[in-house]
């Protein structure tokens, strides 16, 4: 059979009752696209019943495949799910869909101009925040603001958890990922922007959700750090190792 167009690549720690209505959602709207079209579930370190949700979904799903990785961190999730795809282009999800599954095409050909990398953005012209509070916003500029001095000038949302990369820079880039947690992100656009592939930041509408996974202050310290590390694997040669 041959390759699909889109691999949606969904990461679920312990998201046993957000995902259930997301991939109802995102079913429902590829079953209406023209392109053939694949979901992988990468369930990782989960406590609840992540797992056994989504293969209870595989019956009635024959376009999904679900992965258990034994570890904790989105990172490495996304990377096992980007090199498991098959698809021409590999699209990263976030299990809440705090972007409407339908703006996915805005990711992909014709709708977007040529590009390597499509990065989902909260802050260029074009794109609407709705429900999120003031200081988170605050909080996440800030980091920003660091990840454009120390890793990818230019840049201005590098963390929204919406990202499509074409098969050849997944399969290229990924296998160079060491971070497992949350700045994976940030480690994977720099690796793509040092190895010349083109990244387009694509405003879409976010919806903020109360249910966050995300740890404000813990998570944004270990970041931090996390964006030092990549600089000095940069500085040591590490993302040319299979160059």
């Amino acid at each position: 059979m041959a390759s699909p167009f889109l691999s949606i690549i969904i990461p679920a720690h312990n998201e046993a009752q957000r995902l259930p209505p997301s991939l109802q959602k995102i079913q429902s709207f590829l079953e209406g696209q023209p392109y053939e079209s694949e979901v992988l579930v990468v369930e990782n370190g989960s406590s609840d019943d992540t797992l056994a949700v989504a293969r209870s979904f595989t019956d009635r799903m024959p376009n999904l495949r679900v992965f258990s990785e034994e570890a904790r961190g989105k990172g490495l999730a996304v990377k096992r799910g980007m090199l498991e795809a098959q698809g021409e282009y590999r699209f990263l999800c976030d299990a809440d869909l705090s972007m409407p599954i339908e703006q996915v095409n805005r990711f992909l050909p014709p709708k977007v101009e040529a590009c390597d990398v499509g990065i989902g953005s909260r802050e260029v012209h074009g794109a609407q925040r709705y429900g999120e509070p003031a200081y988170r916003h605050l909080i996440g500029r800030a980091f920003n603001t660091m990840v454009r001095w120390l890793l990818l000038p230019g840049l201005q949302d590098t963390q929204c958890g919406f990202k499509c990369f074409t098969a050849q820079v997944a399969e290229e880039v990924f296998p160079l990922q060491t971070l497992d947690g949350m700045s994976f992100d940030a480690e994977i656009l720099f690796i793509a922007r040092k190895k010349g592939y083109r990244i387009r930041e694509v405003p879409i509408d976010w919806y903020f959700n109360a249910d966050s996974r995300v740890r404000l202050l813990q998570d944004s310290m270990r970041m931090g750090f996390d964006l030092i590390t990549v600089r000095w694997n940069a500085l040591r040669g590490r993302y040319a190792a299979q160059d």
